[in-house]
């Protein structure tokens, strides 16, 4: 190990193994190490179901009732992919793809009034949805026309919205469309977390709405895809990738120190070796001193023997429930897959309920996705901190990612990840540098 590297990566979470697997592809030389045995980090896959159990702590007397152990493959951290969106964009450009097999998530949801309805992402969804009153329904059609339509470098499609001035709540009162509308459109087309979106340029949200219209394009039934046997085959993939391209990966190794002089790092001493390094890239955990805790996120795990009610029996799904409808600042996110793909005993569903924590009673904030549930079979409850760093990285050379937060989608997961490409290289990562045809021998 005690060799000179370009960059040594920390921890083997998502965003760790896709930043690996982008440092290899433009040409550095690095060593990818972690303190687990597995990959994965605090967004792993937990397989058999005894330890699931165990991870929580719980007794497993009851375990033949949840059908065959081994058939169960559970992501701690689940998310799914936009089909248009950046990380498969990613997957696609790195040959990651082909370790891996997705299906299209069945159904898009958000929550109004105390019952669920279809997300509607086109006009004609808009027409047919019980969302919106019939005059609301045309307004928001000739909304979702404009957005479709709308080119920024072309002047005569912004009609009379102008993108450099006009903010998006002006831009809804331009439409016509009323609180509700702007609700669904902001949380569960646009995927915000809260409104302060309202107050910038309506640019950045026609632009999300279009990703949303394209992936449903893509696929159909929902934007979104999810991988067979779960979220783990992801690292897993970016690392094969990394190697690929010349990386190093240490499993199960202690990291004891990071070395610093004159406050920039130049290795990693695990025991008695030490790497050297010119940049380290890593989640959290590995540098407390150097992050900052700005919040808090809770996720419940449900194991459940049916799917979700007043979804068709979808047998994977989104709900998101926008803040306003439950009177809070955030929202809170709704996820299940199930046997269908490969996670979960035969007639087994995984459901995941989230958000950020906004009080001294966690559980009780979750209440609303819960009781959209049905009957729980078994629940898994946890609270997390969220940290982000404390500076750019930029001096001292150690660029470090920002805990998952509560969505279920990946778009926020990404949008770090190249941000701190960006900061590690001084450059946006370039697509065009992969190999798209890599040789089979090299597997």
């Amino acid at each position: 190990m005690d060799e000179d590297y370009d960059v040594i990566v920390l921890g083997t979470g998502l965003k760790e193994c896709i930043l690996s697997g982008m440092l290899s592809v433009s040409g550095k030389k690095v060593l990818h190490m972690d303190r687990n045995k597995y990959y994965g980090g605090e967004s792993a896959s937990i397989t058999p179901l005894e330890e699931l159990f165990a991870k929580f702590n719980m007794l497993t007397t009851r375990l033949d009732e949840y059908g065959r152990s081994r058939d169960w493959n559970v992501d701690l951290i689940p998310k799914f992919l936009m089909a248009n969106g950046q990380l498969v964009k990613l997957l696609i450009h790195t040959g990651v793809t082909r370790y891996l097999e997705f299906k299209s998530v069945e159904g898009s949801y958000v929550y109004k009034g105390g019952k669920i309805y279809k997300v509607p992402a086109d006009e004609k969804e808009a027409l047919a949805s019980d969302l919106m009153g019939m005059f609301e329904k045309r307004r928001f059609r000739s909304f979702l026309a404009f957005v479709h339509e709308f080119c920024v470098d072309n002047p005569k499609t912004w009609k009379e919205i102008d993108p450099k001035t006009m903010t998006a709540a002006m831009m809804y009162e331009k439409f016509g469309l009323d609180n509700d509308t702007a609700d669904f459109t902001g949380h569960a087309l646009a995927l915000y977390r809260d409104d302060e979106y309202l107050n910038k340029s309506c640019l950045e949200i026609i632009e999300r709405i279009k990703l949303y219209s394209d992936s449903l394009a893509r696929y159909g039934k929902s934007p979104y895809l999810y991988p067979l046997y779960g979220l783990g085959e992801l690292p897993q993939g970016f690392a094969r990738l990394s190697a690929i391209y010349g990386g190093t990966y240490m499993l199960d190794k202690p990291i004891d120190e990071l070395v610093l002089e004159n406050g920039k790092i130049v290795g990693v001493r695990s025991g008695s070796e030490t790497a050297k390094c010119k940049q380290v890239y890593c989640d959290p955990s590995y540098i407390p001193e150097r992050v900052e805790k700005v919040g808090q996120v809770i996720r419940c795990i449900c194991l459940m023997n049916h799917p979700i009610p007043n979804t068709k029996d979808a047998l994977s799904c989104q709900i998101i429930i926008p803040q306003k409808q439950v009177d809070r600042h955030s929202d809170i996110y709704v996820s299940m897959v199930s046997y269908t793909h490969q996670v979960a005993a035969k007639n087994w569903f995984v459901a995941m309920v989230s958000t950020t924590v906004e009080t001294e009673n966690p559980e009780e904030e979750i209440k609303p996705g819960l009781d959209l549930l049905g009957p729980i079979e078994q629940k898994f409850v946890s609270v997390s901190d969220v940290y982000k760093p404390k500076d750019d990285g930029q001096e001292s050379q150690i660029f470090i990612s920002e805990s998952y937060d509560a969505t279920t989608h990946f778009e926020t997961t990404c949008l770090d990840v190249l941000d701190i490409f960006r900061r590690g290289t001084g450059e946006d990562f370039d697509f065009s540098k992969v190999q798209h045809t890599l040789g089979e021998e090299q597997d």
